[in-house]
């Protein structure tokens, strides 16, 4: 049998691949099939049917469970994402006293300053564009201004932000392997994946770089 994949003779794309991630739920659906099966397990005698019945309640705390564990998750991102507004909210209160900041850039930070993002995954993941945003206009105001960069406290307020926007990365993966967990094990069939039609789960859509990052990452650095 040939390889499926041959390096030797591959099939290119010159121009390269951009790839984004899909804002897309799918439902779990099952079949006739599963329903039979449940049948069958039935009346091949009450244990069988027993057995599956425990299966499906411990599939059910299994996801309740994950559930929990993916609110901590996104409770962590919320939390650093507090943390950045307000670090950006110094930054720009230290430059203003210095330059003429754009006010824009100080009011949207200001209106982020109410709380955590929110019970969204989509409002949260666009929280976090907004504030890569705001942080790229409070960098460039501050790269503007070299003699700025000699004040400690704006300084201090600089790396502070970036060390957040590691942390919010980390916490971003971390929430996106739990999703990873979540979106397959929804479809384990049959115990799981019932269970996931049953309850009306579906996937989850996973945290994505905002666009202007990912023009920046195509820029020259050096």
């Amino acid at each position: 049998m040939a390889n499926l994949l041959d390096e030797l003779n591959p099939e290119v794309r010159e121009e390269g691949l951009d790839t984004n991630v899909i804002a897309k739920k799918i439902p779990v659906k099952v079949g006739v099939g599963s329903t039979i099966f449940e049948i069958l397990l039935w009346l091949l005698g009450i244990i069988p049917g027993v057995v599956f019945l425990f299966m499906k309640i411990k599939a059910k705390n299994y996801f309740s469970q994950l559930e929990q564990k993916i609110q901590a998750n996104a409770s962590q991102i919320d939390n650093y994402l507090e943390q950045r507004v307000i670090v950006l909210q110094n930054c720009a209160r230290l430059l203003d006293k210095a330059i003429d900041l754009d006010k824009s850039t100080f009011e949207n930070i200001a209106r982020y300053r109410s709380g955590k993002a929110s019970d969204s995954d989509a409002a949260r993941n666009e929280l976090v564009t907004n504030l890569d945003q705001l942080a790229n206009n409070v960098h460039v105001a501050f790269e503007n201004y070299p003699d700025l960069q000699a004040h400690q406290q704006i300084r201090d307020a600089m790396q502070q932000n970036m060390y957040l926007q590691r942390e919010i990365t980390a916490a971003r993966e971390l929430y996106n392997d739990t999703i990873n967990t979540w979106n397959r094990e929804i479809f384990a069939w049959p115990t799981k994946m019932i269970v996931a039609a049953k309850q009306g789960y579906t996937t989850r859509i996973p945290f994505a770089a905002s666009k202007e990052i990912k023009e920046k990452a195509k820029g020259v650095f050096f």
